[in-house]
């Protein structure tokens, strides 16, 4: 169970930074309420998954979903390159969270 809620923290955190990004764009009151509304549920959910694993491999794949998450949502949702060593580097980050839990 605390992975899913590690899991979903993460993709929390990915919706909060895709908010960020809208509300820097738009400035509307509701892009600023979307963006900490998700990162509150972010924080509650690892501090969920953080009674059961422990802090670093939490925090570690908490911020490598999260990372991931926004770099993909840049490149396929706000049209940012799609590099091929962007593409090599988001899976090295995606590759380290999975060896994360494989060894705890």
């Amino acid at each position: 169970m605390a992975w899913m809620y590690l899991v979903c923290a993460g993709v929390f955190e990915m919706t909060g930074v895709a908010m960020m990004n809208k509300a820097q764009k738009d400035r509307h009151w509701t892009s600023y309420a979307l963006l900490s509304g998700s990162f509150a549920v972010s924080f509650i959910l690892l501090w969920f998954a953080m009674r059961t694993l422990p802090m670093g491999t939490a925090y570690a794949v908490w911020t490598g979903i999260g990372a991931a998450g926004g770099t993909l949502i840049g490149m396929i949702v706000y049209g940012e390159t799609k590099s091929l060593k962007r593409i090599l580097f988001l899976c090295m980050v995606l590759g380290s969270a999975i060896g994360l839990k494989l060894v705890s």
